[in-house]
């Protein structure tokens, strides 16, 4: 499914149902840099990216903690300076390039991306 090193085919992944088990749910704090996340970040079981851990995933449209959910992928983040791209997954809303940036801007800010819609 990468096209390169680090980087996935938006093509393959836009519009795309999938699964996602969150291990950082809405208001729990990152491990290693103290962020709180403001929404549901997880990953694709089955899906390894570079770093060697399951694709990872913000997941949009709702701010109550969830453990899973299912959805459809909206975006994905392509970062210029790290080794992988993150997706967008939407359970719920209209997401176009403004609001992922808003809503992903706690953790995206650090890195220069660009962000691929439907």
């Amino acid at each position: 499914m990468n096209v390169e090193v680090g980087r996935l085919d938006p093509s393959e992944w836009l519009g795309r149902d999938v699964h996602v088990v969150m291990d950082r749910p809405v208001g729990s704090v990152h491990p290693k840099h103290g962020a709180i996340y403001p929404i549901n970040y997880g990953f694709l079981p089955g899906f390894i990216s570079p770093d060697g851990e399951e694709l990872d995933a913000y997941v949009v449209g709702t701010l109550d903690p969830l453990a899973e959910c299912d959805g459809v992928v909206v975006a994905v983040i392509k970062r210029h300076d790290d080794i992988e791209d993150k997706l967008v997954v939407a359970i719920a809303g209209e997401w176009d390039e403004t609001s992922i940036r808003a809503t992903t801007h706690f953790q995206e800010r650090f890195y220069t991306v660009d962000i691929i819609t439907l």
